[in-house]
């Protein structure tokens, strides 16, 4: 735990350790540089958040979906997973400011209901004066399945934050690392209360509207037994100015991050995944 903690630490202080390199005039180069564009196009990559963030007054609206697991075992006849059980959210996020957002959704799996945020703390800017962006996104979510579930209330909750570091580093490839860190109030043995992470991910541009994408995640705080499998997704992005489709395939399938993290058990690379799409609209009020 002491290495997990230590790691966590130097990833969160990393990001400051550059603002304090740029300080003695971060004034001026607020004034004089060019912010870069938001290295990804929608507000997510795959599972993970990316450093977008909307200009102030804009909505937008989120339908993330997952069907049932493709290799399920014999005689399952759930047709890749497209005929079993299906997870879905859906979510509507505002720009209170250019800087930031809020959001609130429902999930299907654990009638998990969230409010998330996400600001900005640094923004690349055009001449690398600042090389990279750095945002902050954080969620608590209140578990809405009946009573006799919990034995007390407070058991119902949990939160997940996370420090994305992101660089688009040209027009068509972009790469962020977020280290996060997952509470639940309740959870059974031999699940942590607190769990450490850190997720890696990129875009390649392949044209104007399409691209390749890929998002890994993996947990650091370890079990006795049963230890959380890494999460793992690949897929494609199209966009629009206003639109932004993901079509993949993913080991996760809870779509709230901290329960991903809690306790997955489908291993990627043993056939255990699922086929997922997140839509995203637009409306600029």
């Amino acid at each position: 735990m002491k290495l997990h903690k230590t790691i966590l630490a130097i990833a969160l202080i990393f990001p400051l350790a550059i603002f304090s390199q740029e300080k003695t005039d971060s004034t001026a180069t607020t004034n004089k540089s060019k912010l870069e564009r938001a290295a990804f196009e929608s507000s997510t990559l795959i599972e993970s958040q990316t450093n977008v963030l909307f200009v102030k007054g804009t909505l937008e609206m989120t339908m993330n979906h997952r069907f049932g697991i493709v290799n399920s075992g014999p005689g399952a006849n759930d047709f890749f997973g497209l005929w079993a059980p299906a997870n879905i959210r859906l979510a509507i996020n505002y720009a209170i400011t250019d800087c930031i957002n809020v959001g609130f959704g429902t999930t299907k799996d654990n009638r998990l209901q969230d409010l998330n945020y996400k600001f900005a703390i640094l923004r690349q800017t055009r001449d690398n004066k600042m090389p990279v962006s750095v945002t902050y996104f954080g969620n608590i979510s209140y578990d809405a399945r009946p009573p006799e579930i919990f034995v007390n209330s407070t058991d119902r909750w949990s939160a997940f934050n996370q420090i994305i570091i992101a660089r688009r580093f040209s027009r068509n490839v972009s790469f962020q690392i977020a280290p996060s860190i997952s509470h639940f109030n309740y959870v059974e043995l031999p699940a942590k209360s607190d769990i450490f992470a850190v997720a890696i991910g990129g875009r390649i541009k392949i044209n104007p509207t399409m691209a390749v994408l890929v998002d890994y995640n993996q947990p650091l705080t370890t079990y006795k037994n049963d230890n959380t499998k890494p999460g793992m997704s690949l897929g494609w992005e199209f966009s629009t100015g206003s639109h932004a489709f993901q079509l993949f395939i993913t080991n996760y399938k809870a779509i709230m991050p901290q329960y991903n993290l809690l306790n997955n058990q489908n291993d990627f690379f043993n056939g255990k995944y699922v086929i997922g799409f997140n839509i995203t609209r637009l409306w600029h009020m």
